[in-house]
């Protein structure tokens, strides 16, 4: 079986399992940190850094990561770069900054938002207590993303359970969805702010620069002008961090809607907890309520099927 290893971070690996997270395996090998199955193509993180990708389309997964190891099989190749380098000066440049929520959780949409910070912004986003996002609880930003949407320019796009469930049902992977959207997202915040232009576009790299392109195939607009990829965008600039709470505020304001809806409380990610809340939804509501709630392709379903008796 065709083969790519990389070798990578610790750091790196927790993201790849948090990515991968509706393809892991309760099972895994020997030495390994998860093992998981995508469209495919096996991936397997060792303790010692390696991870291994098998079968269909490996070195395209591996792409999406860190460099090949130099032991690598003859069947794999090297990734390309992640788009050009990025500019000395970009932290306190005029910038559209994009970020994604909800890959990794089995109930709720998938949001991308893009965020235009100009230069003279900056101070005030960062008076306000813009940051990482992941170091902020829900109350605080809520508070700040309403002190956002008062002034900053932005696009929000949702993809909601149904239509996510038909893509991904007629072929389309998640990666190439988020990657849709990223593009839809800065082409309308362009035309918002028009005929003012940023002087770069960063986006929160969740993968490469040839991988993101190869998505965008087929697209009728397709933004490529000074655009620029990062992982950990959001400490680059504030522009992605601005994103990156405007899309979780949104993701909490439909967590809040769909719980409303079913009649209990919703739980986020992609664990033990959300296997149940599913089993419950199929007790009370059907097994079909799953397509309006759900990720229909994440393991849960599987398991809440399981634990709901079917």
């Amino acid at each position: 079986m065709a083969n790519t290893v990389i070798q990578t971070t610790m750091e790196e690996i927790k993201k790849m399992k948090e990515y991968y997270q509706p393809y892991l395996s309760e099972k895994t090998p020997p030495g390994s940190i998860f093992f998981a199955k995508k469209n495919g193509c096996v991936i397997t993180a060792y303790k010692s850094g390696k991870v291994m990708f098998q079968g269909a389309r490996n070195e395209e997964e591996a792409k999406q990561w860190s460099k090949p190891d130099s032991n690598q099989t003859k069947h794999s190749s090297s990734p390309k770069g992640s788009g050009n380098p990025l500019p000395t000066n970009i932290s306190s440049m005029s910038i559209v900054g994009s970020d994604e929520v909800g890959k990794g959780d089995y109930f709720g949409p998938l949001i991308v938002v893009a965020a235009y910070v100009r230069a003279d912004q900056i101070p005030l986003v960062k008076e306000l207590g813009v940051k990482d996002s992941k170091d902020l609880t829900d109350s605080q930003i809520i508070k700040i993303a309403k002190d956002l949407l008062a002034f900053l320019p932005y696009s929000l796009l949702k993809l909601d359970n149904p239509k996510y469930n038909k893509l991904q049902g007629s072929g389309m992977t998640q990666g190439k969805m988020t990657a849709i959207l990223h593009n839809q997202a800065h082409h309308y915040l362009l035309e918002k702010i028009s005929p003012e232009k940023p002087d770069a576009i960063l986006v929160d790299q969740f993968a490469q620069a040839p991988v993101y392109y190869k998505h965008l195939k087929g697209q009728k607009v397709i933004q490529n002008e000074r655009v620029y990829f990062s992982t950990k965008a959001e400490s680059i600039h504030l522009a992605v961090a601005a994103a990156s709470i405007l899309a979780r505020y949104s993701f909490i304001r439909a967590f809040d809607g769909l719980s409303k809806k079913v009649g209990f409380t919703i739980p986020k990610g992609a664990g033990a907890k959300v296997d149940q809340a599913a089993a419950r939804l199929i007790k009370e509501k059907g097994i079909y309520a799953l397509n309006e709630f759900t990720k229909l392709h994440f393991a849960n379903t599987g398991k809440a099927k399981k634990l709901a008796g079917m």
